[in-house]
């Protein structure tokens, strides 16, 4: 691709408008919305800054409900994480700086307990640097109690490369999970040999363009054939030189931070496991290359993914959220084939038919019924968005607006969003990081700052209104609420107490380890899968769990978020539940396994009939 073409900023209009059908309409909020979206707009265009403080949308009030305490304690430095992010910032204000990093937790030594990776970036190599400044990504043991012994060493891992997302999975099917980097530049497959890592990218063939800029992925079976697939996805075609070239400026003469509308796009990767070590890119045959249809160029500039059998077939659909065009669902035709559908089922766009800057995402049961829910972080001025299927089928409704999490989230600038059940109530809640690009944006829009507040939205449950609450301080404590500029985030119970602990990742920051002391009393079920082929965690399976009159799902995935994964065990959370009548397990071949009178307050370790 030509580095010094310029995708123009209609193409994101255009391509909404062709499905909503009204470019005046378009073109109408687009000037509307043009001050609050496009922040970093040279600042000389305009003919004079607006220091007004931007009146805020109206915040979503809860009914009389009663909110609960989910306390959080900040362990990062007594638990040993000493874990500090390096984006090589150093005044020229590349992209690549803003965008790191990702973490993921997973049992790396066959412990039982859930370690800690850091993906990390490094100075640019035109830097002046010397070895104790050479950055490398993080390996942090457990030892079963919370408590983290720096490994990085001795697992091989003290490798230094521009970073930006881990999947973790066992690929080979011997037993050790192993992990795929997704860097700026080639990606590393670094195989798990009983606790010591060793780079097989070349042989295994996933490298990809030396010149690609990778971003979040995941392991799953696509093709149902037994074996661990790799989906990655890619932000957009970059090089120092054109990014320069650009001279991006706030207020005239402060350099800044480009927009993604002035990159070309990418195509995604899917590389199919031959089943002896080594990938074979189907991307194209699979039909995963979308082209932008007002340039014919690559459309993708996708940031966060997502694995889901969305229209309940039995096999794994892959749902990308993009940054400033349209999102993607690939639904799988179970014959190796992806059809793009997103524009039908309601998730390409807003609902105004307008592209966001989306960045993480993920998926749930979170009303506890068939129905499947999507949120996605988008950036500063646009609001979370939630789609929500109806009727058991392939169509979407975004009800971010009227279940309250949209005005709620509108002024953050997101990047993770996770759902969990953060007080073992028996609903999914959702946790979302936030950090903006531009460390001066408030000279610029008051309303905005660098650093950002996570939030934690309690799920209050579909009766009420205002479904998912914010939680204030005073509900979760001022270590959960201390701004970062947030991007990764992760969960696991590191402690072994039952509920869920995370950990928060920012660029050029350090990151930070949060435990859950919530003290509600509620019991909980731990599952964890072991299958009887290749795939190993038995990822891709669903798990029904019944009690009471009431059921959860989940679907066994750890790819979710932003550039991070999450621990293979699956998290219910019970309530005043003392046990689990029944649990159904559906594994990704299709065989069913039921297990009834179950005790709580346990971790469950179920083998594949």
């Amino acid at each position: 691709m030509n580095d010094t073409h310029q995708q123009p900023e209609q193409d994101d209009a255009i391509i909404g408008t062709v499905f909503v059908g009204s470019l005046i309409v378009f073109a109408v909020l687009g000037i509307g919305g043009f001050l609050a979206f496009q922040y970093l707009k040279p600042m000389e265009e305009l003919i004079e800054i607006d220091n007004t403080p931007t009146k805020l949308p109206s915040i979503a009030e809860a009914e009389d409900i009663k909110l609960p305490e989910i306390r959080w304690t900040d362990i990062t430095k007594s638990a040993g994480i000493d874990f500090l992010h390096q984006n090589g910032a150093a005044g020229e204000k590349l992209l690549p700086e803003t965008m790191g990093g990702g973490c993921a937790f997973f049992d790396f030594d066959n412990d039982r307990d859930q370690d800690l990776i850091f993906i990390n970036s490094q100075r640019w190599p035109w830097a002046d640097q010397n070895e104790s400044s050479i950055a490398t990504m993080k390996l942090y043991a457990n030892d079963g109690s919370g408590n983290f012994t720096d490994v990085t060493s001795l697992a091989g891992l003290d490798i230094s490369l521009y970073g930006m997302g881990v999947a973790c999975g066992d690929f080979d099917a011997d037993g050790w999970v192993d992990l795929f980097i997704s860097c700026l530049g080639e990606d590393r497959l670094l195989r798990n040999d009983e606790g010591k890592f060793v780079d097989v990218t070349e042989q295994a063939g996933v490298g990809g363009e030396p010149e690609s800029w990778s971003t979040s992925s995941g392991w799953f079976d696509y093709d149902r054939d037994g074996d661990l697939d790799l989906f990655v996805a890619h932000y957009v075609v970059w090089s120092r030189d054109f990014d320069l070239s650009q001279e991006f400026t706030i207020l005239g003469n402060i350099p800044a931070y480009g927009r993604p509308q002035n990159f070309e796009g990418t195509f995604p990767s899917l590389y199919r496991n031959d089943g002896r070590g080594k990938f074979i890119d189907v991307s194209d045959s699979a039909g995963l290359r979308v082209l932008n249809p007002a340039t014919q160029t690559p459309l993708a500039k996708s940031l966060g993914v997502v694995f889901e059998d969305f229209d309940t077939d039995e096999d794994l659909d892959i749902f990308v959220s993009n940054d400033t065009v349209q999102n993607f669902l690939f639904v799988n035709q179970g014959d190796g084939r992806f059809v793009e559908m997103a524009t039908l089922a309601g998730v390409a766009f807003d609902l105004q038919g307008a592209a966001r800057g989306a960045m993480g995402i993920d998926t749930s049961h979170f009303r506890n019924d068939p129905t499947i829910g999507v949120a996605i972080g988008n950036f500063a001025n646009e609001m979370t968005a939630l789609y929500v299927t109806r009727d058991n089928n392939l169509q979407f409704y975004d009800e971010a607006v009227s279940n309250g999490l949209g005005s709620n989230t509108r002024m953050q600038l997101s990047f993770s969003v996770l759902f969990f059940d953060a007080d073992l109530d028996g609903r999914l809640d959702l946790l979302q990081t936030n950090g903006h690009l531009e460390e001066q944006i408030n000279k610029v829009q008051a309303s905005q700052t660098y650093e950002q507040a996570p939030q934690l939205f309690w799920n209050s449950g579909p009766e009420n209104e205002t479904e998912f609450v914010a939680l204030p301080a005073n509900k979760t404590g001022d270590d959960f609420l201390k701004p970062l500029v947030g991007r990764g985030a992760a969960y696991a119970d590191i402690d072994n107490d039952g509920d869920l602990d995370l950990v928060l990742t920012a660029t050029g920051q350090p990151a930070r380890l949060i435990r859950n002391d919530q003290q509600l009393n509620h019991h909980w079920l731990r599952v964890k899968l072991t299958g009887n082929g290749q795939n190993l965690a038995g990822i891709g399976a669903t798990i029904t769990m019944s009690t009471k009159g009431r059921q959860q799902f989940r679907t066994v995935s750890p790819t979710r978020g932003y550039l991070s994964q999450m621990e293979l065990p699956v998290t219910f959370g019970l309530g005043d539940a003392d046990l689990v009548e029944r649990l159904t397990i559906r594994w990704p071949d299709g065989t069913e396994q039921i297990l009834e009178n179950i005790e709580a307050d346990q971790l469950l370790e179920v083998e594949q009939p």
